[in-house]
C-alpha cells in the first residue's frame, strides 16, 4: 500500500449522525494510550495527523481519515480511561458500539492491545463486543519495542489466551517506534481493497 494522499474528513461527536461513506472502513479501537494515534500515524506516514497525547482518553470522537480517496481509517474513542466521569465513559461505549452496528462500510477492526500487559476487563469486554457485532478483529500488540525479543511469544500467547480468542485469529506484534508490523497490516489493507475493487 502507498499512501499519497491522506485528510481527516469527518468528526463524530455523541450527537452527530455516522456519514454515509461509500468507500469502505477499517475501525482502529484500544485502550486508552495503547498507541492507536502512534499506530495511524506510522501506517498513515505522518508525524501528527492523528493526535497523539501523554493524556490519554484524548480521542473522545470518531474521526474518519480519508486514504487516497480509497479507504477510510476509522479512529474510534479510546475505553477504559481512568478519569473520565461514568457519564463520559457510557456515551464513549454507546459511540462504538453504535458505530459497530451500524457502519454499512466497516470491512475490518483492528483490536490494540499493549504487548507488555495480561489483556485487561475493558480489552475482554471490546473483543466480545466486535465478535457479538459480527466481525473478526485482527490483534494488534503495541508497544513491541519496550519488551525483549525472547518474550514476544510468551505475551502474544498471554493475549490471545486473556482474549479467549478464537482459533486462526491474527495478532500482529508493532512498534511505532520501529515500524515492525506495518508492512502485515498494509497486506491486510491491500487486501480488503482488492476485494472492494
Amino acid at each position: 500500500m502507498v499512501i499519497k494522499n491522506v485528510g481527516l474528513e469527518t468528526v463524530c461527536g455523541v450527537t452527530s449522525r455516522l456519514p454515509d461513506n461509500r468507500l469502505p472502513e477499517v475501525a482502529f479501537a484500544g485502550k486508552s494510550n495503547v498507541g492507536k494515534s502512534s499506530l495511524i500515524n506510522a501506517l498513515m506516514n505522518r508525524k501528527a495527523l492523528a493526535r497523539t497525547s501523554s493524556q490519554p482518553g484524548k480521542t473522545q470522537t470518531i474521526n474518519y481519515y480519508n486514504i487516497n480517496d480509497a479507504i477510510y481509517f476509522v479512529d474510534l474513542p479510546g475505553y477504559g480511561y481512568a478519569k473520565a466521569s461514568t457519564k463520559v465513559k457510557e456515551q464513549w461505549g454507546k459511540m462504538v458500539e453504535n458505530y459497530l452496528h451500524k457502519s454499512k462500510q466497516l470491512r475490518q477492526v483492528f483490536h490494540l492491545i499493549d504487548i507488555r500487559h495480561e489483556p485487561s476487563e475493558n480489552d475482554r469486554i471490546m473483543y466480545d463486543w466486535i465478535l457479538h457485532n459480527g466481525y473478526q478483529p485482527v490483534i494488534i500488540a503495541t508497544k513491541l519495542d519496550k519488551i525483549k525479543k525472547s518474550q514476544i511469544s510468551k505475551q502474544l500467547n498471554l493475549i490471545l489466551t486473556t482474549l479467549k480468542a478464537e482459533k486462526g485469529t491474527l495478532i500482529v506484534p508493532f512498534s511505532a517506534e520501529t515500524k515492525q508490523g506495518r508492512e502485515e497490516i498494509y497486506a491486510i489493507l491491500d487486501k480488503i481493497l482488492e476485494e472492494n475493487s
